[in-house]
């Protein structure tokens, strides 16, 4: 039953972790934009790419964004109910921490519920559109650009340099174009003026030149009888393709990561992963059998008849006559060369398919610790508030950067752990968790008994306490030694 108290309690934390979660999306949203801004200035990008560009990065960093906007609003709550008095009305009529936690609590399972469903259902759809649009983007070339007195080599085959251009950009004055190819040497084409657009298509570039000359050279480069050619006009349309400056549509289907897998996905290749040893053990056998055929034949020694006697001969090479040693020999190197690269063809595929496996069993761990970070970093956020009790945007703030760098550097670290084969992917992924949870029980323990663990006046008369008794201390001692 929902009383006055869980209204109230709720009321105050709905504000906070609304305003939270839309700051560390915006944030987090922002970091990504810092990390790719050379890729994405100068591409031309219409408004619906950049819009959907900005809704795909906004969906990707949400299950990220709630663990860091519930432990903000929990502390902000509590503190802010600290700061009121609020709480200690509250811990007066005798209800206990854990009680006006309660609906919070709950609200806390419910969203670290709906973190899980968005990680495992929106997430990987929307990586595996992210990938394509932001590889569409950063391979696309820049926007025609073409200043006065640079040369101009982006398109295909061309430069351009152009000597001056009104300030429309249209008209264009002492214009130089090169056309790169399998020629004795560039072609020229030099014109006093011009006009420069675009199609309506945007298809093509095309350049109305006024009088110019055309140089050009045939001929094959072995031989000096090649024919030159200087051709004068008074006007001369030159259309350039920019169907390298189009920004292809990729499909989805062209990318592949461990992150755009659901659950169910996950567990099916991992299945399949985890049957590497038996596979490649198989495989070495099967292509290494015809280089090693003579292993059956091994003993510990060679015995060799003859009419008097039976001799035991420790080394191969003893029965080999010397005029077929060398070409023994080479053919032994060649064999031997065969299965070591054979060997290494199928190490590095085993590896490659290891590495693999590790990246696909992090990503599944990773569905649920994002959600039990939004419990983990609760139950921290929670006592602590009303430890400090100290509302606004101050002190939460401050503290909420530090225990969600503490988790993410965590979090980080195990990660990097389980990619380098130090650990295992349990231990690894859950890591900042299995550091975290002792952190919350003993916060959880202080709140309850109104603990001053962050009371600066408590430390202050500590403080003076202990120099009190050191004082007392030296008095004594010294006393005594007379």
């Amino acid at each position: 039953m929902i009383k006055k108290l869980d209204i109230l309690i709720i009321r105050s934390f709905i504000g906070p972790f609304i305003a939270a979660f839309a700051i560390s999306v915006f944030v987090l949203t922002m970091q990504f934009f810092w990390l790719y801004i050379d890729d994405l200035v100068g591409k031309g990008l219409d408004l619906f790419t950049i819009l959907k560009l900005v809704g795909l990065v906004t969906l990707f960093w949400v299950p990220t964004a709630l663990p860091l906007a519930l432990l903000f609003s929990s502390i902000m709550t509590f503190g802010n109910l600290g700061e009121s008095f609020e709480l200690v009305a509250i811990k007066a009529a005798g209800i206990p921490l854990l009680r006006f936690m309660r609906p919070l609590l709950i609200i806390t399972f419910f969203i670290s519920g709906l973190a899980f469903l968005f990680a495992n259902n929106i997430i990987p759809v929307t990586q595996k559109k992210l990938s394509a649009l932001k590889y569409d983007i950063i391979v696309s070339k820049p926007a025609i650009d073409i200043k006065e007195g640079i040369f101009y080599d982006k398109i295909g085959g061309y430069v351009i340099k152009l000597g001056k251009k009104e300030k429309n950009d249209s008209i264009i004055h002492n214009v130089i174009i090169f056309e790169k190819g399998n020629f004795l040497q560039d072609n020229m084409m030099m014109a006093e003026s011009g006009v420069m657009r675009l199609t309506k298509d945007k298809k093509f570039l095309e350049f109305i030149l006024k009088n110019g000359w055309r140089y050009e050279e045939k001929g094959s480069r072995g031989t000096t009888n090649t024919q030159f050619t200087r051709m004068g006009f008074k006007e001369y349309k030159k259309v350039f393709d920019l169907k390298s400056f189009q920004m292809n549509k990729s499909g989805d289907s062209a990318f592949y990561d461990p992150k755009m897998l659901s659950l169910r996905q996950l567990n099916q290749t991992i299945d399949s992963l985890q049957n590497v040893d038996t596979f490649y053990y198989k495989k070495a056998k099967t292509e290494l059998a015809p280089y090693i055929g003579f292993s059956r034949y091994l003993d510990t020694g060679w015995v060799v008849f003859s009419k008097d006697s039976i001799r035991k001969i420790s080394q191969f090479n003893q029965l080999i006559p010397d005029s077929m040693k060398m070409a023994i020999s080479d053919a032994a190197i060649s064999q031997i060369n065969s299965i070591r690269g054979n060997v290494n063809v199928l190490a590095t595929d085993y590896l490659e398919k290891y590495k693999s496996l590790r990246l696909h069993e992090i990503e599944w761990h990773r569905k649920f610790t994002l959600s039990a970070a939004c419990l983990v970093l609760f139950l921290i956020g929670a006592p602590l508030g009303s430890i400090i009790r100290k509302g606004g945007l101050g002190a939460p703030l401050v503290f909420a950067i530090i225990f969600f760098v503490v988790f993410h550097l965590f979090n980080t670290f195990g990660e990097k752990f389980v990619k380098s084969d130090s650990t295992s992917p349990l231990l690894g992924m859950w890591l900042s968790t299995l550091i975290l949870i002792p952190i919350g029980v003993f916060l959880t323990y202080k709140a309850m008994r109104d603990s001053q663990l962050f009371n600066q006046e408590f430390y202050y008369r500590s403080f003076k306490q202990l120099q009190r008794f050191i004082a007392n201390f030296k008095r004594t001692h010294y006393s005594s030694s007379k």
